[in-house]
């Protein structure tokens, strides 16, 4: 009896078991231990829906993917109709323009990726022991969809490299693009890190440490159950600054936090500036099994240097400190470099329906592609490293 093969699609995740998900989204976790990549857990995934950050006016309408192979689940995607471009962090407003200014319909596109999430991860969930199969049918059945219901394209962002790989194999296009993250070369400690940069940026670094930590007040770090629902007042405050600033409107709603204060607190680190028991500033960051995440800051009060005390060299301490193997601190800022963020590649894949229009994107990302290439290059070597670090 030959193996039955049914992709099917989901407007919302409560149509999924959790279970099921999170055997393909995270199956090292199954047992209680800690998932590689706390986006694309279900429950991360269900705070975005049930907060009302997606859906809705958002212009993130969910069409999840699910795989089954004889009634059994075995792969699933995280995928959504996009009615704009924000909340992407790969930028394509320059192909939405063209396309349009050509006589084309841009929106809606289709959406593989993990709301408002700039970090690599794994698009294409799967079961382990169905990783070929799974792939094939969560592509062909997204690419399906797009061609089916007339949108202009399908974006699979921030995914691994080895997805890349698959994708462009599979005719789809292939972008590179880069963030800067941070190394854990077996550090015993944060001076042992210093101890590999170069004298100047190693001064450099202690001097703005201590003009951080001298700011009037106290640093501390929660996780887990040391993070009460008050700190997500104060942070939401420290939230909305920062998105209103960024993006002119906060892309997470205040729900979001009391949620995650319910499933999601145990995946998230809080870095958070007090000054006379009052809190001022703080970091959000995501932890998985191998990496910590830098994704939120904000203040209501500015101080020298403390933007990158809590959201670079606090991380550090904790990756450190728990044996994680890097820090992703989110999209762009070559100030990073400076504080032992190095330049990295990250990975995204296009599927474009008009050929003509397929044809100038791909030809665009060659020269792209090479200009990314040589940047890489010439941030890493003025890097601060006496030696560049191997993980």
């Amino acid at each position: 009896m030959s193996a039955q093969i049914e992709v099917q699609i989901h407007p919302t995740l409560s149509d999924i078991s959790a279970s099921d998900w999170d055997a393909c989204a995270c199956p090292e976790a199954v047992n209680g231990g800690r998932p590689f990549d706390p986006f694309t857990t279900y429950r991360f995934l269900k705070a975005l829906e049930d907060s009302g950050s997606v859906g809705g006016t958002s212009g993130w309408h969910g069409r999840y993917l699910t795989v089954h192979k004889n009634g059994q689940m075995i792969a699933a995607s995280p995928l959504y109709v996009k009615s704009h471009s924000q909340g992407e962090y790969i930028f394509d407003f320059n192909w939405a323009q063209a396309f349009e200014n050509a006589g084309g319909n841009y929106y809606p596109k289709l959406q593989m990726a993990v709301p408002f999430t700039p970090a690599t991860g794994r698009r294409f969930l799967t079961l382990p022991g169905f990783e070929a199969e799974g792939r094939s049918a969560l592509l062909q059945g997204a690419v399906q969809l797009a061609a089916e219901n007339k949108l202009s394209s399908l974006h699979i962002t921030f995914c691994t490299e080895d997805e890349a790989e698959t994708g462009a194999h599979m005719g789809l296009l292939r972008r590179v693009s880069q963030q800067f993250h941070w190394l854990n070369n077996g550090y015993s400690d944060f001076d042992a890190f210093l101890a590999s940069l170069a004298a100047r940026k190693r001064k450099n670094i202690r001097r703005e440490r201590a003009t951080a930590q001298g700011f009037g007040g106290t640093i501390i770090q929660l996780s887990s159950d040391e993070i009460q629902p008050d700190h997500w007042n104060a942070f939401w405050q420290f939230y909305q600054d920062t998105g209103a600033r960024k993006w002119g409107t906060p892309y997470l709603t205040r729900a979001f936090f009391d949620i995650a204060q319910e499933t999601l607190r145990d995946d998230i680190l809080l870095v958070l500036a007090l000054e006379d028991g009052r809190l001022i500033a703080g970091a959000l960051n995501m932890i998985g099994a191998e990496t910590l995440y830098g994704r939120y800051w904000g203040c209501i009060e500015d101080h020298p240097a403390l933007h990158f005390e809590l959201c670079y060299y606090q991380a550090i301490d904790f990756a450190i400190e728990h044996g994680l193997k890097r820090v992703e601190a989110g999209a762009q800022g070559e100030h990073k470099l400076a504080r032992g963020y190095l330049p990295v590649q990250t990975h995204s894949l296009h599927w474009i329906a008009d050929e003509g229009f397929n044809h100038a994107v791909s030809q665009f990302l060659d020269a792209e592609a090479k200009a990314v290439g040589r940047e890489i290059e010439v941030l890493t070597e003025y890097g601060p490293f006496k030696t560049i670090p191997q993980v």
